[in-house]
């Protein structure tokens, strides 16, 4: 017995060890085909961050053009600075209202569109176009669409109702902004939702409905638990691109009126090459890193399923 244990011991041995090659060849190949993959993700994000943390600490001289080692004064100045003060709020607003309004739209938008309903495969398709037109082209549609003689002053008008200044005013820009940037991204995270509500098996609903729950009921005690993991990475990446949001700023508002949409972004984007800061600029980046990291690791730590 102890002969046939010995055997069996040195074949699976062998075995092993003829599996390593295969393995190191299989590591070999499977780094080879995702090195060009891995060398632009390198050189397009992680040596840009390397480069910003590294320009943060620097200031370049307007008059003379050199660039000197300034320590954390760049930091010290956006700490201090109420403008920057002014950047942060406005972002943060902006981004506490609009990510959970485009997660609740698009859930709605999913749940509604499942259902079976007449041409719901050409409703999906109408919702989803929005997400297909890039973002500055979107811009440039609101932007006539929000003109003082644009189209929805001209709807607004046809039901009674005096013409608002949208753009142009304060306390309007921000949440004008707001509605163009959901209409474009309502779909595209509409069909993630989708996918989720695809995943969940139908064997539950069936239950739910012989214990006698209704539609509501199958909602928010089968539907919605379930979908916690997809809502989850929805507003995490709503987070994220609400966060980086540029293109729409640029082309409709630049910052104004009154600051009321200068974005973090903007900011950064107006310090670094309009304003020639570029060490304020990039220890700006810096921060937004941080605050954005805090911020999803937050969402993902209060969102995340509860382990049984």
């Amino acid at each position: 017995m102890s002969l046939m244990l010995k055997k069996r011991a040195a074949r699976a041995a062998g075995a092993a060890g003829a599996a390593r090659p295969a393995r190191r060849r299989q590591t070999r190949l499977a780094l080879m085909l995702l090195a060009p993959a891995l060398l632009a993700l390198f050189v397009m994000r992680v040596l840009p961050m390397f480069v910003a943390v590294s320009q943060s600490f620097q200031q370049t001289s307007l008059s003379s053009g050199t660039t000197s080692f300034v320590g954390f004064a760049n930091y010290s100045y956006l700490l201090t600075s109420p403008d920057f003060h002014s950047v942060l709020l406005v972002t943060l607003l902006f981004n506490v209202v609009l990510n959970p309004l485009i997660v609740v739209l698009a859930t709605a938008a999913a749940v509604l569109l499942a259902q079976r309903i007449p041409l719901s495969g050409l409703w999906r398709s109408l919702v989803f176009v929005p997400a297909a037109v890039p973002v500055p082209v979107v811009a440039l549609i609101w932007s006539t669409a929000l003109q003082p003689d644009g189209l929805v002053n001209a709807a607004l008008k046809a039901v009674g109702l005096p013409p608002q200044p949208f753009l142009t005013s304060g306390h309007q820009a921000a949440f004008s902004i707001g509605l163009m940037v959901t209409w474009g991204a309502l779909g595209y995270w509409m069909v993630f939702i989708l996918a989720g509500l695809n995943d969940i098996p139908a064997e539950l609903y069936e239950a739910a409905s012989l214990d006698g729950a209704g539609w509501w009921a199958r909602l928010w005690y089968v539907t919605l638990p379930l979908l916690k993991r997809p809502m989850t990475f929805v507003l995490m990446a709503c987070t994220v691109g609400s966060f980086l949001l540029f293109a729409p700023i640029q082309v409709l508002t630049k910052g104004g009126p009154e600051g009321s949409t200068n974005l973090i972004m903007y900011d950064i984007f107006n310090r670094s090459y309009l304003l020639n800061d570029l060490g304020v600029g990039q220890a700006e980046v810096v921060v937004l890193l941080v605050l954005l990291s805090a911020i999803v690791a937050a969402q993902f730590r209060m969102l995340r399923e509860e382990k049984p």
